[in-house]
């Protein structure tokens, strides 16, 4: 069953654990519950099956690559467009993503590897960060 394995892969702008199980990831990466994941999605379809997008930032999160967007609600959404991360995505539809190290530490290959369930190689060194905005009604604000 896919939906309870924690993944390892070169996700779109990192290397990552890619699952959806948000509890397992908080045990792996030894984080504080509270803490909300982004969750990838590989179509705008997906999307709007969990949030709604305010009018005024439909073309801005259809047409955005590696950006994150926190929605007005508090939970953060990113739309999946690179083609070897998306494979994993259209099989899973949706999944919580994470860097693949312990809170707050630099990344561990030995660490990742021993931590996850499933490898999907090749694992690339790691790329820039997504870029993060913080959605309201009418605002639009550069989180990093």
């Amino acid at each position: 069953m896919l939906t309870h394995k924690v993944f390892l892969t070169q996700t779109d702008t990192t290397i990552g654990f890619v699952s959806q199980d948000a509890e397992r990831l908080t045990q792996i990466k030894q984080r504080p519950p509270y803490k909300h994941y982004i969750t990838a999605v590989n179509s705008q379809k997906t999307l709007q099956r969990f949030t709604r997008i305010p009018s005024r930032h439909r073309n801005r999160v259809r047409r955005s690559q590696k950006t994150t967007f926190i929605m007005p609600d508090g939970h953060s959404y990113r739309l999946i467009r690179d083609r070897h991360h998306l494979l994993l995505m259209n099989r899973l539809g949706w999944a919580y993503t994470t860097s693949a190290n312990l809170s707050g530490n630099a990344y561990d290959e030995t660490f990742a590897k021993r931590s996850a369930d499933v490898i999907i190689a090749p694992l690339e060194a790691t790329k820039q960060a997504s870029t993060i905005y913080k959605l309201g009604k009418t605002t639009l604000k550069r989180i990093r």
